[in-house]
């Protein structure tokens, strides 16, 4: 008997350091520098191809394994099964969802510090490059201290606002500012920071719009009543965040929002109901004209995606 313990005991501690050391191993991705938030600039190969936003973020699952999400110039927050990391070596693959093409998106990089940086290939074949920093916290201290309300637009012209497109298809009429058909997205030429927003739309049945908040956060216009609320629909942070209930109105009727932006917090009112309550927005959204989410920006409105009317366009922003 004494003889079979002695044999037990070393077989039992030796099994024990298996297991400390494996469990060290598979934690070592815990708290990885490859997590958090990037905000992401993809550098299509073409000389005439401008740069395009994108928007990556890394968290582990379990004790091991990298998983994220990824945003790109189109389309919403797509799931990441898996990122790989390695001696500062990273790269993960995304199914297409409005691509082109059929093959995977497939990503690779290098971090140094606060900076990735690599290169892609598009589900359609194309190479790109990219380059990625830390998106910033945009955490606030204090209460924002509201200014004085300005009026975007004076029912009269397009005074203070361009369309970024070769076409601009919106126009003025009777107090409206009006998309009659899809075209150019129209932005502010003034841009901001913290803010309150009252706007007011309608779309005619099957249309879709959206108003991006600094130009990168898409609060959705959709026909969508008697659809669920979810993150596609109208009052979404598209991609990101669905309301807690949907109250679209039918097609035809005037429809309004009012949005409190402060940091990433956001606050949407909905035909009077509020459907999002002091929600954190994690990145931009598709269709964002940048990445850049420390620097103000303008509001926009999306109108490549059918008709559309707006009116009693408000701003009050923070001092």
């Amino acid at each position: 008997m004494r003889n079979r313990h002695i044999v037990v005991l070393p077989v039992r501690l030796f099994a024990l350091l298996i297991f400390v050391l494996l469990t060290k191993e598979l934690n070592a991705q815990e708290g990885s520098p490859l997590e958090g938030r990037w905000d992401m600039t993809l550098h299509p190969g073409g000389s005439a191809d401008k740069d395009l936003p994108s928007w990556l973020e890394v968290s582990h699952s379990g004790t091991h394994i990298l998983v994220g999400q990824y945003v790109g110039a189109g389309g919403s927050a797509r799931p990441i099964s898996r990122v790989f990391f390695k001696d500062n070596k990273m790269n993960f693959s995304i199914p297409p969802q409005w691509d082109r093409g059929d093959g995977d998106f497939t990503f690779e990089g290098t971090l140094q510090g606060d900076s990735l940086s690599g290169s892609g290939v598009t589900s359609d074949g194309k190479t790109f490059t990219w380059t990625a920093h830390r998106a910033p916290k945009l955490k606030r201290l204090r209460e924002p201290v509201w200014g004085e309300p300005i009026t975007l637009f004076d029912g009269k012209d397009l005074q203070g606002w361009h369309a970024l497109g070769k076409q601009n298809q919106w126009v003025a009429e009777d107090g409206i500012l009006r998309s009659p058909h899809s075209g150019a997205n129209l932005v502010t030429d003034q841009t901001f920071d913290d803010f309150k927003l009252h706007i007011e739309f309608r779309y005619p049945k099957g249309s879709n719009s959206g108003v991006y908040l600094r130009g990168r956060y898409e609060v959705q216009v959709e026909d969508s009543k008697g659809k669920e609320a979810t993150k596609d629909y109208l009052g979404a942070i598209y991609g990101f965040i669905a309301p807690s209930e949907q109250v679209a109105k039918d097609p035809g009727e005037w429809q309004s929002y009012d949005i409190t932006l402060t940091g990433r917090m956001v606050t949407v009112v909905a035909n009077g109901k509020t459907i999002i309550c002091n929600r954190e927005i994690p990145g931009i959204t598709g269709g964002a004209i940048n990445s850049k989410e420390e620097d103000p920006g303008p509001l926009l409105i999306q109108g490549d995606h059918g008709p559309v009317d707006y009116r009693n366009i408000m701003i009050t922003p923070a001092k």
